[in-house]
C-alpha cells in the first residue's frame, strides 16, 4: 500500500503548490526511507548518470533551443500576418490562419508556451477588434498553441522514445498523420461554426489591412518558404533515415541561427538570451525527470507496480479494459500533474502491461501523446490557459478561456477515439 500512498501525497502536495521535481523527489526519499532505509537509494547515482548519458534525451535542449530561436526571430508574427492575408477575406479565416500557424510553429518550435503567448499577443487583439467570439479565439488560439505536443518534432515523443525504448523517428513517423488529423478537425468545426453562426467569425476586408496585395504575396512567401524549408530538413531527415533525432535537431539548431540572420534578428546577444533560456528548461526537465526517476524506483520496490499490474490484467475486455482506463487514468491526472511526470511515473508502469498483453507499443505510444496533449487544455491547471491569461486583454475572463476550449478538448477525445477504434486508418496495427 506504500506505493499507492506516495501517489496520494504527491498530488496533494502539488496541489497546495510544492515545486514538481521536489515533491516526486522528496515524496521519493521519505517513503524509500520508510520502507527500507537509505539502501533503497544505492543506485540512484547510477540512475541518474544513464539519464545524463542518454543520447535520445539530447535531443530535448536542442530542439528547445531551435524553438527559442526562432520565437526571438518573429517567426509567429510573420506567419500570422502573412495567413491572416490569405485568408482574412473568408468567414472565420483569422481563425483558420491561427490553427494552420499553430501547425507550422508545431513543427519548427514545438514550444507550446512560446506559441500560445505569441498567438495571444498578435491574433487575440486582432479577433477581438473585428467582432470574433471571445470563447472561440482563446479557444482556437490555446488549441493551436498545443500542437506542438503530438506533432513533430515533439519533446513528449522524444520522452516516451526513452520509455518505451523505441526509436524516436518511429515515433515522429507515427505521429505525424494523427497530428494533421487533429488540425483538420480544428478547421472543419471552424468552417461549420462560421457557416452556422456568421456573427461569431467575420470576415475582414482585404483593404483593411495594410501595405498592397504585390507586397502582402511577396512577405507571405517570405514568411512561409523558409521555415518549410527548415522543417523539411528537419523531419525529412529523420523520416527518411537519414540522420537521428539527435543529429536532426542539431541541424534544426544551425538552420534556426540561420533563419534568425535570414530575418536580420541575428545578434551574439539573441544567441546568448536563446542558450540561456534552452539552459533554465532543459536543468526543469531534467530535475524533474531525476524527481520521476526516484519515485519510480521506490513505487517499483515497494511492489506498486505489482498491485498495479495485477489490477490492470484482471480487467474484463482484456486489452480493450486496459486501453480504456489507461486512457481515462492519463487523462485524468493530465488535471492536475504535468506531462513530463505523467511519461516517467505512470507510463513506465503501463508500458510492461502493453507488451505482456500484446499492444503494438508504437500506436500505444502515439495515443499516449494524444491524450497527454489535452493536459494543457483541461482546467484548472492546463498551461495553455494560463499563458493566455497572461497576455490576454482586461475584457477575456479566465472564464471565457475555459469555456472556449471546451470543443476542442472534445475534438482532441474524438481524435483520439479514432485512433483506438480504427488504428487501420492511421497506418497502424494493434499488435
Amino acid at each position: 500500500m506504500i506505493g499507492l500512498m506516495m501517489f496520494g501525497v504527491a498530488l496533494l502536495l502539488l496541489l497546495v503548490g510544492f515545486p514538481v521535481a521536489f515533491t516526486f523527489g522528496g515524496v521519493a526519499v521519505f517513503f524509500g526511507l520508510l520502507a527500507e532505509g537509505p539502501g533503497i537509494f544505492a543506485l540512484m547515482p547510477h540512475r541518474i548518470w544513464s539519464i545524463m548519458n542518454n543520447t535520445i534525451l539530447m535531443a530535448i535542449p536542442l530542439f528547445i533551443f531551435m524553438g527559442i530561436v526562432l520565437q526571438k526571430s518573429d517567426l509567429a508574427e510573420r506567419l500570422l500576418e502573412s495567413m491572416g492575408f490569405l485568408f482574412g477575406e473568408i468567414r472565420g479565416g483569422i481563425a483558420i490562419s491561427t490553427i494552420l500557424v499553430g501547425a507550422l510553429l508545431a513543427a519548427s518550435t514545438g514550444v507550446v508556451g512560446a506559441s500560445v503567448v505569441a498567438m495571444g499577443v498578435i491574433s487575440l487583439p486582432v479577433m477581438l477588434k473585428y467582432n470574433y467570439d471571445k470563447r472561440l479565439a482563446t479557444g482556437t488560439i490555446c488549441a493551436a498553441g498545443t500542437l506542438g505536443q503530438i506533432i513533430p518534432p515533439s519533446i513528449i515523443l522524444i520522452i516516451l522514445g526513452d520509455v518505451f525504448q523505441e526509436p524516436v523517428g518511429d515515433l515522429f513517423k507515427a505521429a505525424l498523420w494523427p497530428g494533421l488529423s487533429l488540425v483538420g478537425f480544428y478547421v472543419v468545426y471552424i468552417v461549420v461554426i462560421a457557416l452556422i453562426k456568421k456573427d461569431l467569425t467575420p470576415p475582414i476586408r482585404l483593404e483593411e489591412m495594410t501595405g498592397t496585395k504585390r507586397h502582402q504575396v511577396w512577405q507571405a512567401l517570405k514568411a512561409v518558404v523558409p521555415p518549410l524549408v527548415l522543417i523539411i530538413l528537419v523531419l525529412g531527415s529523420i523520416l527518411t533515415g537519414v540522420a537521428t533525432p539527435t543529429e536532426s535537431s542539431s541541424v534544426g539548431g544551425v538552420g534556426a541561427i540561420l533563419l534568425a540572420a535570414f530575418y536580420g534578428r541575428f545578434s551574439v546577444r539573441m544567441v546568448w538570451e536563446s542558450s540561456l533560456e534552452t539552459v533554465k528548461i532543459t536543468a526543469m526537465v531534467f530535475a524533474i525527470l531525476i524527481g520521476a526517476t526516484a519515485f519510480s524506483m521506490v513505487f517499483t520496490y515497494t511492489g506498486g507496480d505489482w498491485i498495479v499490474e495485477e489490477f490492470m490484467t484482471g480487467l474484463p475486455g482484456e486489452e480493450w479494459g486496459f486501453l480504456i482506463l489507461s486512457m481515462l487514468i492519463i487523462m485524468a491526472l493530465g488535471f492536475f500533474i504535468d506531462f513530463v511526470e505523467i511519461s516517467y511515473i505512470v507510463v513506465p508502469i503501463l508500458v510492461p502491461i502493453a507488451a505482456a498483453l500484446g499492444i503494438n507499443p508504437i500506436w500505444y505510444a502515439i495515443l499516449i501523446a494524444m491524450n497527454l496533449q489535452t493536459s494543457f487544455l483541461t482546467p484548472p491547471f492546463g498551461f495553455s490557459l494560463f499563458y493566455l491569461k497572461g497576455v490576454a486583454p482586461a475584457e477575456v475572463r479566465t472564464t471565457d478561456i475555459y469555456y472556449g476550449v471546451m470543443p476542442f478538448i472534445v475534438l482532441q477525445m474524438v481524435v483520439l477515439a479514432i485512433l483506438v477504434i480504427f488504428p487501420q486508418w492511421f497506418g497502424f496495427s494493434p499488435h
